[in-house]
């Protein structure tokens, strides 16, 4: 089975490449996802977090907010709760991967907003990068709720640079011009995967 490594920076549209990968069949993990599973009412990680970042649950769940506001800058708690989730999520990823293969399937997507920096590259056959102009990931990353300049820049900073991400794909998703292209690329990248490995690999072409 081929692991495909879906990354890209902040307001990059993983989110939309992700649900274009589905719509061809393929099985996408999404890392954010399981992370709020995991702070999420039950989840796993829920005690350890509360253990680590005193006061930070609320009603049962980690209140991201909150959390967030307690490693914002701080590099040393950051890294703190990074050992918390990241086994975590990691084996869930396992998982999902295991489940991928007893189904037979040749091709399952991983979507890591981090691969690169936390050396994920390493557990993964080919990588593919999501990317759009700064002016247009810049516009988007401030529409989010409570997103400010500030800390755009300090997030963007905690990431490898868009221009090294793309030097080092193997593929490069366009989301910078509307849903077609990126389609395009999507539908390209499937074919030239079909040729790996000995795959027979064969998506379920979307109509549109």
């Amino acid at each position: 089975m081929i692991i495909l490594g879906v990354t890209g920076s902040i307001a990059m549209g993983k989110s939309e490449a992700a649900r274009m990968l589905r719509r061809f069949g393929v099985p996408v993990f999404d890392s954010d996802q399981a992370v709020h599973n995991l702070m999420a009412k039950g989840g796993a990680a829920v005690d350890r977090v509360e253990a680590a970042f005193p006061g930070v649950v609320s009603e049962g769940a980690v209140d991201r907010s909150m959390l967030g506001a307690r490693v914002y800058g701080d590099k040393a708690a950051l890294k703190n709760l990074e050992g918390i989730l990241h086994p975590m999520v990691r084996r869930a990823q396992a998982r999902f991967l295991a489940d991928a293969d007893d189904k037979n399937m040749t091709l399952a997507a991983l979507d890591i907003p981090l691969l690169y920096e936390t050396g994920g590259e390493d557990f993964v056959d080919f990588v593919a990068v999501v990317s759009a102009p700064h002016a247009v990931q810049k516009a988007r990353a401030l529409a989010r709720p409570g997103m400010t300049e500030e800390r755009l820049q300090h997030i963007l900073q905690q990431q490898m640079p868009d221009a090294e991400k793309r030097a080092r794909a193997d593929y490069i998703l366009p989301s910078g011009d509307g849903k077609r292209p990126m389609l395009r690329a999507i539908a390209a990248m499937l074919r030239d995967l079909g040729t790996k490995k000995g795959s027979v690999w064969s998506p379920n072409w979307p109509n549109s």
